[in-house]
């Protein structure tokens, strides 16, 4: 048997407190969190076109198998997930059939900064130089676009 429901509200006593709405006005406040392909984060994510491309790590005596391997793990620690979920899903695909001139390029391109690599890949920016005939670049378009429809999960480390 169910109880009956009480039919007065409780006491307001010294413990009550009148909590206020949350103010949705962006005159006053702008949204630390933009959502991503918005003007405003595309705006507010650029890099300055003067900043020189970041140096990458000396990796002596790294061998391919080990480089695959980082590239992976570098493919999906990036550090926002539309990044990580491009990245980690192409490096699953296509990392197995990279020579070592390819993960030399891929590894480059990871060394640029996240949301750089996320709007080349998927044509809201246009890359510098340095990038603008990379075939990694292309291919990782071609990922991104998914022709095929496919439901992309993050695969497993």
């Amino acid at each position: 048997m169910i109880p009956p429901r009480p039919t007065q509200s409780p006491p307001l006593g010294p413990s009550f407190v009148i909590q206020r709405p949350i103010s949705t006005s962006l005159s006053r406040h702008k949204d630390p969190w933009m959502l991503p392909n918005t003007p405003e984060h595309l705006a507010s994510t650029e890099t300055p076109p003067d900043l020189p491309p970041p140096k990458p790590l000396d990796r002596q005596n790294e061998t391919v198998e080990t480089m695959r391997a980082r590239l992976v793990y570098q493919s999906r620690k990036r550090g926002t997930l539309e990044s990580d979920l491009l990245l980690s899903t192409f490096a699953r695909d296509n990392l197995s059939r990279m020579d070592e001139k390819e993960l030399g390029e891929y590894d480059r391109l990871l060394d640029e900064p996240d949301w750089d690599i996320y709007y080349w890949s998927t044509g809201k920016r246009t890359p510098p130089s340095r990038w603008a005939n990379s075939a990694i670049l292309e291919k990782l378009r071609v990922h991104a676009r998914n022709e095929g429809k496919v439901v992309r999960q993050m695969p497993p480390l």
